[in-house]
């Protein structure tokens, strides 16, 4: 059985030393080092080379999350295991763009972090569930706000064009459809390109698609 070494980072002694004698009770778990502060760690993640490294992101001077950074910058081969009392969306998006592979909360309970430490050391990604559904509310709020964006500059008849030529239809077809003359779609289609800044329908249709214009569409009375 293979053991992870691993080094604690926290500028509280009383939760390495939890840290510790839950970590080190475990026959394939090895703490080989611990560090009080962001600097301390990286010297030591130099000097010890530990498998991986499970870090509070609250420190004095510099934090855990540029730490990691610096840590997965010189070390790629180094996991890095954020531990925080926080469930703040916006510091593990952070922690995640800085290369941590996981991001677990300090309630979390024994075997659950057991879990999380193995896990992480194999290669894999852990986030805690209390983390985990914030952190998806906040990627989609972003995705629905780029999308919505995406279509800001166009009126809603425009919209509704632009989603007729995403599915393929001519001009004729969408003038049938939407009981319009050709020259008023032809002109609405040419506005669309103009304001997306685009060259043709194919790029027109792409850009529709891929910023799903279906929830941005409305009905208009026939």
């Amino acid at each position: 059985m293979k053991t992870i070494r691993l080094l604690l980072v926290d500028d509280h002694k009383v939760v390495r030393l939890g840290l510790r004698t839950l970590l080190d009770h475990e026959p394939d778990l090895e703490v080989i080092g611990e560090a009080v502060s962001a600097e301390d760690a990286i010297h030591q993640v130099g000097q010890l080379q530990p498998d991986l490294v499970l870090m509070d992101i609250r420190l004095p001077g510099q934090n855990g999350i540029a730490a990691c950074r610096q840590i997965r910058q010189n070390w790629p081969q180094i996991q890095v295991l954020m531990l925080t009392s926080f469930a703040d969306e916006e510091l593990v998006l952070e922690a995640i763009s800085a290369g941590a592979a996981g991001y677990v909360l300090k309630q979390l309970d024994t075997e659950e972090l057991l879990k999380a430490v193995r896990l992480v050391a194999a290669g894999d990604a852990m986030l805690d569930p209390a983390v985990t559904q914030k952190v998806l509310s906040r990627v989609r709020r972003a995705e629905q706000e780029t999308h919505s964006a995406a279509f800001g500059d166009l009126s809603a008849r425009e919209i509704q064009i632009l989603a007729q030529v995403a599915e393929g239809k001519t001009n004729a077809d969408i003038a049938k459809a939407l009981v319009l003359s050709e020259k008023t779609v032809r002109n609405h289609v040419s506005t669309i390109l103009s304001k997306l800044s685009l060259t043709n329908r194919i790029e027109a249709a792409t850009y529709a698609v891929r910023h799903h214009i279906e929830q941005h569409v409305s009905d208009f009375p026939e």
